[in-house]
């Protein structure tokens, strides 16, 4: 095995946010960008000798191109086994369950996660630890100053190897393993929930769709919706991965999943849709003539996660990013379990997760998952909601229903101010982080703020400590907003502006959300001066 060292300097802007380094697609296919980053990750670990990983990705443009980099590295590197899926294809749950299952060191997952992919779009790479999550801070950190110092990288002058060929093959000293992308994870799934009593659902003419937008989850649903379950062939749409996500935005949110939300959003619509993202860990689900927000849906799975085997003994806790709302919080108090607020980015879940205080986590950015394994699970959270309809035998919005009269409703909403002028963003920010002092005892639309800070927070497991993690701004109402940049775009700046307010006057629980919560929107406004951005209005809002 003839090991090539090729020489190399420090790519600037190498540093890997909350879910690991993004950037455009033709950033990542420069000269040295990808192999350097790769290096990094193997010295920031303590090398790759003798060690085992997972490496597969959502199939995006430049996938299967990077997998065989990564793969000739590795082996360089002298790691001994790689677990690769079949095409280079791994849903990002599907892979953290094997590398729990398997016990391998690590793996490395080549997602943007919702961005839009191509040549001219998005590309990521992100390293999970042994324990299937994203790598915390602390990996991070070593990665990033790794990339800031490194003068060599590793590899070999070897034929690509055939990805779509089942079994084991070599690339010099090493082993790859390629293996069914679908068929551990698909398991998983039947250990967890009540597969007899979904197919009876199915079987009794409860219809769905489920809107794989041309990602990596449309070969899962396949199976296990449509094979596995027996909903009709069909039921899952746009279920081929696509280079390019068949031109679309992979984001399973009203704006974006149009297709989905028209057929829903109708009288002879199905009982129940749902779309997921990229790379399978977000999740949107539906009901006839019925939206159910992200942060709606956690408590709901929270109330009622006990309906599934998996979970059939109860839950240990339930955690939240600080930007989702406290809808989640009045469920763990009446179950009397504990309840988290950690930073946004899965990886802050991890450690409760390790430790066995919190069974259920999810995120307002469409992501909900539980202790299976280390990252949010887009079909895990669609599977539950199936297994607890089978059992409640009610329509989707009945059972939100009933869960806002015993618990009350928070009206939510998340604006997106996309690609902004990074200075623009900053500036907001700062003018409303320089007020924080002084805002309690304020009125703003006739809001009176009673609590302002920036949140930061201390990981119960482990004490480390991150701070600036968003903007709170709490009213006297028990309404609250929050500001916050986005950590997951590749161009410019996103601002995001969460807006919360509870309502338990059992006749006011089915308002218009952005009417319900208009005066927080305009308090929000106030605070920050939004109107300096020159914008006529958020780009997205959810």
């Amino acid at each position: 095995m003839d090991i090539k060292v090729v020489s190399t300097q420090p790519i600037e802007g190498q540093k890997p946010g909350t879910s690991g380094l993004r950037k455009k697609t033709r950033v990542f296919m420069e000269p040295h960008y990808l192999e350097n980053f790769v290096q990094s990750v193997f010295d920031a670990i303590g090398g790759a000798g003798g060690k085992t990983f997972v490496v597969g990705g959502d199939g995006r443009y430049f996938n299967a191109e990077a997998i065989q980099t990564i793969l000739r590295m590795a082996a360089a590197n002298g790691a001994a086994h790689v677990i690769a899926g079949r095409g280079g294809l791994l849903s990002t749950p599907a892979a953290s369950h094997l590398i729990r299952k398997n016990a391998t060191d690590g793996g490395l997952i080549l997602s943007a996660s919702h961005n839009p992919g191509g040549i001219d779009e998005d590309f990521g790479l992100k390293f999970n630890i042994p324990n299937g999550g994203p790598a915390p801070e602390g990996v991070t950190e070593a990665i990033f100053a790794a990339t800031k110092n490194i003068g060599q990288y590793r590899t070999l002058e070897t034929p690509d190897i055939d990805l779509d060929a089942l079994g084991e093959q070599k690339i010099g000293d090493m082993v790859v393993s390629i293996v069914d992308p679908v068929s551990d994870y698909a398991a998983l799934m039947q250990e967890l929930f009540d597969f007899g009593a979904i197919k009876d659902l199915l079987a009794s003419g409860f219809r769905l769709r489920f809107d794989a937008m041309h990602a990596i989850t449309g070969p899962y649903a396949k199976v296990i919706l449509e094979e596995m379950l027996g909903a009709p062939a069909g039921s899952a749409i746009n279920a081929t991965p696509s280079v390019d996500f068949g031109g679309g935005h992979p984001d399973p949110n009203p704006a974006w999943a149009k297709e989905l939300m028209a057929e829903l959003m109708s009288d002879e619509g199905p009982d129940f849709g749902a779309a997921s993202d990229g790379d399978g860990d977000r999740n949107m689900i539906l009901g006839r003539n019925f939206y159910v927000s992200p942060s709606d849906s956690l408590a709901v799975l929270t109330a009622n996660a006990h309906l599934a085997p998996g979970y059939a003994n109860g839950i240990a806790g339930v955690a939240r990013s600080m930007p989702t709302s406290c809808a989640a919080d009045r469920v763990a108090q009446d179950l009397g379990i504990e309840c988290f607020e950690t930073p946004t980015g899965w990886k802050f879940f991890g450690n409760l997760l390790d430790a066995g205080r919190a069974t259920i986590c999810g995120e307002e950015s469409f992501g909900t998952g539980s202790n299976h394994v280390r990252e949010k699970d887009g079909l895990w959270a669609v599977l539950l909601w199936l297994n607890i309809l089978a059992k409640k035998r009610c329509s989707v919005a009945d059972l939100v229903q009933e869960h806002w009269k015993k618990y009350g409703r928070n009206y939510y909403s998340r604006h997106d101010y996309e690609a902004l002028p990074k200075a623009d963003a900053s500036d907001l920010m700062d003018r409303v982080a320089g007020q924080l002092d002084t805002l309690p005892g304020k009125s703003f639309a006739g809001q009176v703020v009673d609590q302002a800070d920036s949140f930061g927070y201390e990981d119960p497991i482990d004490g480390s400590k991150s701070s600036n993690q968003g903007l709170r701004i709490r009213f006297n109402n028990g309404a609250r907003a929050v500001f916050r940049l986005s950590g997951t775009g590749t161009e410019g700046a996103t601002l995001r502006l969460y807006i919360e307010h509870l309502e338990t006057d059992p006749v006011r629980l089915t308002q218009d959300v952005q009417s319900a919560l208009s005066l927080v929107i305009a308090a929000a406004h106030e605070i920050a001066g939004i109107g300096r951005l020159n914008r006529s209005g958020p780009d997205v809002i959810t």
